[in-house]
């Protein structure tokens, strides 16, 4: 199946526009450059896609689907121009299912999030959001699509797409949007805090239109970050889908093509240039449902080294608890010395000072780390009394300033010769 073979429709499909004259040099150079990127050899234009949801199926009758499968609304804003699908309840990315967001723990979620306010949100009312936009910023920059996903009555998660058919749309889009966030309990995005959100609010300023209800919003980026990075370094959304729901989308649109595609569309009205950016939107929606049922469940399912994350996180939230258990399960599981090292984190934080010191001590000759040096420093001068062994650990440098370290052994060696005082008195 190629990639126009993986799409479905509701209504018809969307009239093509009359291109517009080109009336500058700098048209002359994007038709040059759209050229190429949509030249045969491309491969997210000839590949076979990656298998998983069938996300659309060709309408009735169908002769040629170089048209895009969105239905027109008028609505009193304007035209919109939407696109709705009912997934399967089997519906997986990778080995998550996407039903698993439904049922996922709000109460882990905000510790992993570092946001108590999501505790009390509902997952059921979940909004997914994302955005396929003009340029990176700026009040020029618009949305021309948006992702979104939620889940109906019947616990069905259900994608809708938003394309505007020309910018003169913009308000009908942004006023739907602005509906479906009053019914949400929680917006769920991928660096949506830092880009997708401020974007949208100030669309909807240029617009004159209402600013639209602010809602509970887990960024999935800066939990991926915590849980991640340490084994997969950078955390891009298709590099999680990889490294984390065992995903492999196949080819795809590169980001920064997207913008010039759309540019495309509008100055010619060729549609099915916006096949692989529609591809590459709904993809990105489905997948932050996957994560975000992976997060609310995360000890049995991720990757071992991910629990050190996970583990750190939760101290980080202050459920001590929680997060001992996590290190204990990431330790028993195998991923190695920095899982003992922040089980020890750990059990300083609740005051068990002898697991600390057994797990620092397990890792003195195993690992060169000047923080452990000076984890163990600690306890052996506060709480083993040993001023020796803390003098051993300081010489061997514990990562501390000059001034700090100075100050250290000289507490240390008048500890030291107090300490043999007493004993030779004895």
């Amino acid at each position: 199946m190629n990639l126009k073979g993986k799409l479905s429709t509701l209504g018809t499909p969307i009239p093509r526009a009359e291109p517009p004259p080109s009336t500058s040099a700098t048209l002359a150079l994007l038709r040059q450059r759209m050229a190429e990127i949509l030249a045969p050899h491309h491969a997210y234009q000839v590949a076979e896609p990656a298998p998983a949801l069938p996300l659309w199926t060709p309408p009735d009758g169908a002769e040629d689907l170089s048209e895009l499968p969105f239905v027109l609304e008028p609505t009193e804003h304007g035209t919109l121009w939407r696109r709705q699908q009912q997934l399967a309840p089997s519906s997986h990315v990778g080995r998550i299912p996407l039903e698993s967001a439904r049922d996922a723990s709000a109460e882990m979620l905000a510790l992993l999030a570092l946001c108590p306010d999501l505790g009390a949100c509902e997952l059921e009312r979940a909004l997914f959001l994302d955005t396929e936009t003009t340029g990176l910023g700026g009040t020029g920059a618009m949305a021309f699509l948006v992702g979104l996903a939620w889940f109906n009555k019947s616990g069905q998660l259900v994608l809708e797409q938003l394309l505007l058919r020309q910018p003169a749309d913009e308000p009908a889009l942004l006023q739907h949007l602005s509906q479906r966030l009053d019914a949400a309990s929680l917006l769920v995005t991928y660096n949506g805090k830092t880009f997708d959100m401020p974007l949208l609010s100030t669309r909807f300023v240029m617009n004159r239109l209402p600013a639209p209800r602010v809602v509970p919003h887990l960024d999935l980026l800066h939990v991926a970050r915590r849980l991640h990075k340490g084994r997969l370094g950078q955390c891009r959304l298709i590099s999680l889908e990889s490294g984390v729901l065992g995903f492999e989308r196949g080819p795809d649109v590169p980001g920064e093509e997207i913008p010039p595609l759309y540019t495309h569309y509008l100055r010619t009205g060729q549609a099915s240039v916006l096949w692989p950016v529609v591809e590459h939107n709904a993809w990105d929606v489905m997948s932050m449902a996957a994560l975000t049922g992976l997060y609310g469940e995360p000890v049995e399912a991720l990757h071992a080294e991910d629990l050190i994350g996970v583990a750190q996180t939760l101290k980080r939230a202050g459920a001590l608890q929680q997060a001992d258990e996590v290190a204990d399960r990431a330790v028993q599981r195998g991923a190695g010395p920095r899982a003992r090292y922040m089980r020890g984190k750990i059990a300083k934080a609740r005051g068990d000072k002898n697991r600390a010191l057994a797990d620092f001590e397990s890792l003195a000759e195993e690992l060169d780390d000047p923080g452990l040096r000076l984890e163990l420093a600690k306890l052996y001068e506060h709480h083993v009394k040993a001023p020796l062994k803390a003098l051993t650990m300081l010489d061997r440098g514990t990562g501390e300033s000059p001034s700090s370290a100075q100050r250290r052994r000289e507490r240390l060696n008048k500890k030291y010769l107090k300490l043999i005082s007493f004993t030779a008195s004895k």
